[in-house]
This record gives structure tokens, C-alpha cells and sequence, in this order.
């Protein structure tokens, strides 16, 4: 599978993704004289995940990011192959909705701990540094 560059993401899919990280604007507004409505899913689980600024990803994760965006090669054959999301910490999706890549982690003699975790519909990207344990989605404007 090939995403479009991270850089070009805009209009509708962006606006979502903004309206659910910051929880503002449009339809998950509360209305003023009643309690804020219960967030869909979706939102609850990004509210639940961190985030971190491109940035401050390591060195190794920004190559991984820059192979997706090529559409590989990869260095490991797991790479590009569906994220189930067993641990429940990413927004709920259907199967198939995540992918996984290694970030190469120096020294290390196997694939190491760290990965990225792309999301298919809003073209999100997630650092995990422990296996999975916690999440941060990547902010590419900062």
C-alpha cells in the first residue's frame, strides 16, 4: 500500500483529524445549555494516545517515514503488513485500517522496539519506542 506525502494532507481528512485532536469545533461542540455529548469513539482513542512533533522523532523514524512515502523497499519483511491493534490503544478500526514499519533502532540485533503505525482514511502515523506499550500520533507541522 502507498500513502500520499504527509505534507500534502489538507481539507476534509485534516479537518477531521484536527476537529478529533483538539475537540473543538463543528459537530462535537456541546451545545451551551446541555452537557458535552459522549465523543465517538474515534476521538476518545486519539484523545487517549500522545503526540509527538515530528520533529523530536528520532532520525531512524523520519527514514521510515520518507520509505512509506516511497512505497518502500523496506528493510524487514513485517514492514507494510497490517497492525491489528490488539492492544485496543489506537482508534478502533477495521482490520486492515493500520500498518506497521520498523524504525531501525541502532545496535540493536533484531527489529527492536520501535515502529511506525500508519492509518489508512486519515493518513495518520503513530511512534510507538515500546513495542506497542504506548503511542504518540506525529505532528508533521511541527
Amino acid at each position: 500500500m502507498r500513502f500520499p506525502p504527509r505534507a500534502a494532507r489538507s481539507g476534509a481528512a485534516a479537518a477531521l483529524l484536527s476537529v478529533l485532536l483538539l475537540g473543538g469545533g463543528g459537530a462535537l461542540s456541546a451545545p451551551a445549555a446541555h452537557a458535552a455529548p459522549a465523543l465517538p469513539v474515534a476521538a476518545r482513542s486519539i484523545q487517549a494516545v500522545g503526540d509527538i512533533c515530528y520533529s523530536d522523532l528520532p532520525s531512524e523514524a523520519h527514514d521510515t517515514l520518507d520509505l512509506i512515502e516511497q512505497g518502500g523497499p523496506f528493510p524487514f519483511e513485517q514492514d507494510g503488513t497490517v497492525f491489528q491493534n490488539r492492544e485496543g490503544i489506537l482508534p478502533g478500526q477495521e482490520t486492515g485500517y493500520y500498518h506497521e514499519y520498523t524504525v531501525i533502532t541502532p545496535g540493536s540485533p533484531t527489529r527492536g522496539a520501535r515502529r511506525i503505525v500508519t492509518g489508512e482514511e486519515y493518513q495518520e502515523d503513530y511512534y510507538t519506542a515500546d513495542h506497542y506499550a504506548s503511542f504518540d500520533l506525529v505532528d508533521h507541522s511541527c
